[in-house]
């Protein structure tokens, strides 16, 4: 515990952007993973517009500072490889 009043203060603020992170992490994997079952149903249309979710998803977690820039590139890459190959 704390005895310092900026110290308690500083716990306080990274308890809820730890919250806050883990909700914009949650909502990420869950547009890719919405994504995914679109592509096993092989829904071309509907997979297509879960690939668009889910690049805006990673996009914001960048500006959130939830992922690293080259991170984000390289997943929205590899679900574009994967979009690809299936319409391809």
């Amino acid at each position: 515990m704390p005895n310092i009043k900026s110290a308690a203060k500083r716990v306080e603020i990274t308890r809820l952007r730890t919250i806050r992170n883990a909700r914009i992490k949650s909502a990420l994997k869950t547009s890719i993973r919405k994504f995914e079952e679109a592509m096993k149903a092989a829904d071309r249309e509907d997979a297509g517009t879960k690939l668009r979710k889910a690049v805006v998803a990673i996009d914001k977690a960048v500006t959130k500072g939830i992922l690293h820039k080259n991170a984000a590139s390289r997943k929205k890459s590899r679900l574009t490889k994967r979009f690809n190959k299936l319409t391809g």
